[in-house]
């Protein structure tokens, strides 16, 4: 998938497209912005989308830039001297992601903006995964909010706005993202991934939960091949016999991320059994059922990827622990 930074294609937001706009022709470019939503929506394009528009000089009000021009092409390498992207490093150290964004990273930030604007005009930070922040870099990126220097912007993208502290939510004017429709989502699978079949692209859509990002992995990780298995366990009229959820589990271990596609999107369909079963009124104690069955397996699936466990394993017992047809809406 494209990385947001080189891309240029937005679809949908418009509500949050005119706030950016209309503050910054007005000349009222609050100094922080939170943007918020679910993963995979688009939040951190908007956020370059915004950066590359700002540096350009641009005033379409679409912030649209032509992907030609020099600003769009150093962004896309990340080589512009007046953007500074704040996430979650590589620790060379440990050989491995960092679980969180630490105090060093964002010490990066004030250093960055004590710097005169390589091109004269703004300087812009983006913080991608805000809430990956630990406390002491929450609290040093509190202080920079407190004192923004002149013609500097924080873009802070985030998909649980709610994990940050209160009061670096209460400096930033917030944009709230809404997942796509899944017209949306095919245009944009459409966009990216023009093999997909008509079809195909319909499936992906519908499973995404208004997610492009989504439908993308799930593209890549044959999602619509592991959709079908949920479905088969989902609706199966009696516990699966032990040798269909070993097949199962020996399919979903030849996916580097089989298992945990096949465990959102099993926790996904029984969330969806619930809601149907709440609105038609559906036996309480089946709801409960899934309810719990549902925090159950996420509980399982962080503990398989954070233990690195046997997933084989955990898929049999997950699908030892649905009851007959817990797809259906329960009454």
């Amino acid at each position: 998938m494209i990385e947001p930074r080189e891309n240029s294609l937005l679809i949908s937001h418009e509500e949050a497209v005119r706030a950016l706009h209309g503050a910054a022709i007005a000349g009222r470019l609050h100094h922080a912005w939170l943007i918020g939503g679910p993963p995979g929506i688009g939040k951190a394009t908007l956020a370059y989308r915004f950066a590359r528009w700002l540096l350009a000089g641009a005033t379409a009000a679409d912030l649209s830039v032509p992907e030609n021009l020099p600003v769009s092409k150093r962004i896309a390498a990340n080589t512009h001297a007046d953007l500074l992207t704040i996430e979650r490093r590589f620790d060379d150290k440990r050989k491995k992601m960092q679980s969180e964004i630490v105090i060093s990273t964002v010490q990066e930030v004030g250093k960055f903006l004590r710097l005169t604007p390589g091109e004269g005009g703004w300087r812009v930070v983006i913080v991608d995964g805000a809430e990956e922040m630990n406390r002491n870099a929450a609290n040093g990126l509190l202080k920079l909010l407190e004192e923004p220097p002149k013609r500097a912007i924080l873009l802070l993208v985030s998909h649980a706005p709610g994990r940050l502290l209160p009061t670096i939510r209460s400096r930033c004017r917030s944009l709230n993202l809404s997942p796509l429709t899944e017209t949306d989502v095919e245009t944009l699978l459409h966009h990216y991934a023009p093999e997909l079949s008509g079809q195909e692209r319909a499936k992906l859509a519908g499973l995404s939960e208004g997610s492009i990002g989504a439908a993308l992995s799930l593209a890549a990780e044959d999602g619509i091949e592991i959709a079908g298995l949920v479905e088969e366990a989902l609706h199966a009229p009696a516990p699966l016999p032990a040798s269909r959820a070993q097949a199962i589990a020996d399919r979903l271990a030849r996916s580097e991320d089989g298992y945990t596609v096949f465990m959102n999107l099993l926790r996904a369909g029984l969330a969806s059994s619930v809601r149907r079963a709440a609105r038609g009124g559906g036996a309480q104690s089946s709801l409960a059922q899934r309810v719990s069955l549902w925090q159950e397996f996420g509980r399982l699936e962080r503990e398989v990827v954070g233990l690195n466990l046997d997933k084989r394993a955990a898929v049999i017992v997950a699908l030892s622990q649905l009851p007959p047809d817990a797809g259906s809406n329960g009454s």
